[in-house]
């Protein structure tokens, strides 16, 4: 596949829970091995499009293919191509660290030698090789983040979804985590990415998408909304364009838009 094939193509995408619209007829495409940052209000429908688009909920209407692939019709060559990192941790805290790693290469159906050595560089990528042996009950926020996304990358996945990867963690841990996200883009990885954290979009993104009321408000590079704006920030794109003020995330945050309990 060329870096440039569309990697993620999103056409007339549609989702309502009961009266609620989340997504109202979104339109998108990510070329391969750039950043796509889809930005918008809690609530927005950012979780809801990651989840849609990596077949963890259906669509009521729309096209969405991934990596060449129908969500729909051909999931599980979707679920082959595709790493998820989500808002909360998918680690075991029982587990080590180095345990957690061996526990993904066995789903993926690694053999033996090749999961041993995929986890060893791992865990170096990370910077997780001297805790390796401990549980990661006793990691710190960051590198509970870092084992995380460490997981997420076992297979080799060339797309993966970011969904609001850095909500909690400190300025230096964050950081930590973009430079990885620089080094996965360098690799020709592909990421699309949700944030509340506006720096982050404006550092890591070549395309930003700007969500509100279910619709794709806004797409272009960050400069390219920030002229259109006629803001210095991606915080004044944000207020310009939707009307409301960029809240960055913190640990109590949830976009999570979630079917009202009956």
């Amino acid at each position: 596949m060329s870096p440039h094939t569309p990697v993620i193509e999103v056409a007339g995408l549609r989702k309502s829970y009961g009266d609620q619209v989340v997504l109202d007829g979104v339109d998108l495409t990510v070329p391969g091995g750039t950043v796509y940052a889809l930005l918008g209000p809690n609530g927005a429908g950012k979780t809801t499009t990651v989840n849609i688009c990596s077949t963890l909920l259906a669509a009521d209407a729309g096209d969405v293919r991934i990596a060449g692939y129908d969500v729909r019709r051909e999931a599980d060559a979707v679920r082959r191509s595709i790493g998820v990192t989500g808002q909360f941790s998918a680690i075991d805290e029982l587990l080590t660290g180095r345990e957690n790693l061996r526990l993904m290469a066995d789903l993926a159906h690694l053999g033996r030698a090749e999961a041993q050595a995929r986890v060893s560089e791992l865990l170096e990528l990370f910077g997780l090789t001297d805790a390796a042996a401990r549980r990661a009950a006793t990691y710190s926020g960051g590198m509970k983040r870092r084992l995380d996304l460490a997981m997420t990358l076992v297979s080799r996945p060339r797309l993966i979804f970011l969904d609001e990867p850095t909500t909690g963690l400190d300025p230096r841990s964050r950081r930590d985590l973009w430079q990885i996200v620089r080094e996965l883009l360098a690799d020709g990885v592909t990421i699309f990415l949700t944030t509340q954290y506006l720096e982050e979009a404006d550092q890591l993104a070549h395309t930003v998408g700007l969500l509100d009321g279910g619709r794709l408000v806004a797409e272009g590079t960050p400069a390219e909304l920030k002229a259109q704006a006629g803001g210095e920030t991606l915080d004044d794109v944000f207020l310009a364009l939707t009307g409301h003020a960029a809240t960055p995330a913190d640990d109590t945050a949830d976009d999570t838009e979630k079917e009202p309990v009956r």
